[in-house]
């Protein structure tokens, strides 16, 4: 079991690849999606995106690549992709234990990348929609993770300070965006190994 400072007094989480194991469906789709374009998207460059929006991963990924994709047309073509495997997507045990046992001891919300209705879909899938009053995602932000403005509107209307929060992330922007926030940090690698394959 993960271990719970005293001092936290408020449990914020992100969604996928911390409480939902989607990541290799994202992974997949993301390669479907611009493959066409000629990009070789692979675990590390997915890793090292992981917590952008969808719009702003396709724009970074034409930084890096000198493509010219269309933000919103590939972006909705990779989410075309992911609703056909996400209804095969499994819950984390040692994250998703600790929403159990947590539920209705401290408050909690959720703080992701994600759409408001993948983030809503991937909830209803893994049957832990009911445990999350608080959803904030990339559709609720100007400014996503690794700015911390996420992890803060959680903490706002959860009503606890943010150096009172601790985060559950597994992406690296994430956990940055966490410590911006100057809120405690549970690096869910450290329990859970996530491996992808082609």
């Amino acid at each position: 079991m993960i271990h719970i400072p005293e001092q936290a007094k408020g449990l914020i989480f992100d969604l996928d690849g911390t409480i939902a194991n989607t990541m290799q469906h994202h992974f997949e789709s993301w390669r479907f999606a611009v493959s066409p374009f000629g990009i070789d998207f692979t675990a590390d460059l997915f890793k090292s995106l992981t917590g952008k929006p969808a719009t702003a991963t396709i724009t970074r990924l034409n930084e890096l690549f000198g493509a010219t994709m269309d933000p919103i047309k590939v972006s909705h073509l990779k989410s075309e992709h992911f609703k056909t495997l996400v209804n095969s997507t499994v819950e984390i045990s040692i994250v998703a234990d600790v929403v159990r046992k947590y539920n209705t001891i401290l408050p909690m919300s959720i703080g992701t990348g994600s759409s408001k209705i993948g983030a809503e879909k991937t909830l209803e899938v893994i049957k832990m929609n009911h445990f999350f009053d608080i959803v904030i995602t990339a559709d609720d932000i100007s400014n996503p993770k690794p700015h911390p403005e996420t992890f803060l509107r959680c903490a706002e209307l959860m009503k606890i300070k943010p150096k009172d929060c601790i985060v559950f992330e597994d992406g690296i922007l994430g956990i940055q965006a966490a410590k911006e926030a100057g809120m405690m940090v549970v690096d869910v690698n450290d329990y859970y190994k996530m491996e992808f394959s082609i």
